[in-house]
């Protein structure tokens, strides 16, 4: 490491240890590309076919009622793990020209923070003195 040892971040990620890094560095970081975008899409082909089964299997229940509880369920945590890869991909695939300090870390907080503190709001959100507690709230 030639420019210090201080990563601009709050945790060690891989792409802000390369920064650091004196030698040559284009190998390494395509290689840990094509990994995370592996990765990536074998986790994210694995969500779609586990949503689509959810919902082939909540569209034939008999009951409105009971799909709506699972949809009710399902939906939000969608929009999490959405929001999870969405910035994660944002974070590991943008040019190096738009990368500044701030957005990294902004970025890092977005899909490191943000989905786990929504989590207990989503499984919670059937609740409903959560709901109403939110209503007066608004």
């Amino acid at each position: 490491l030639c420019q210090g040892n201080a990563v601009d971040q709050f945790f060690c990620e891989i792409p802000q240890i390369l920064k650091l890094s004196c030698s040559d560095a284009y190998l390494r970081e395509v290689g840990t590309l094509l990994f995370s975008v592996s990765l990536v899409f074998g986790c994210f082909v694995f969500i779609v076919v586990s949503y689509v089964q959810i919902f082939v299997v909540v569209l034939r229940m008999p009951s409105e009622q009971g799909q709506h509880k699972a949809f009710s369920t399902c939906l939000p945590h969608l929009a999490v793990v959405s929001l999870f890869v969405s910035t994660v991909m944002f974070a590991h695939l943008k040019s190096p020209s738009i990368s500044s300090p701030s957005l990294d870390l902004a970025v890092a907080v977005l899909y490191s923070v943000v989905p786990p503190v929504l989590n207990p709001l989503t499984y919670s959100m059937r609740n409903q003195e959560l709901k109403n507690a939110l209503r007066k709230l608004m």
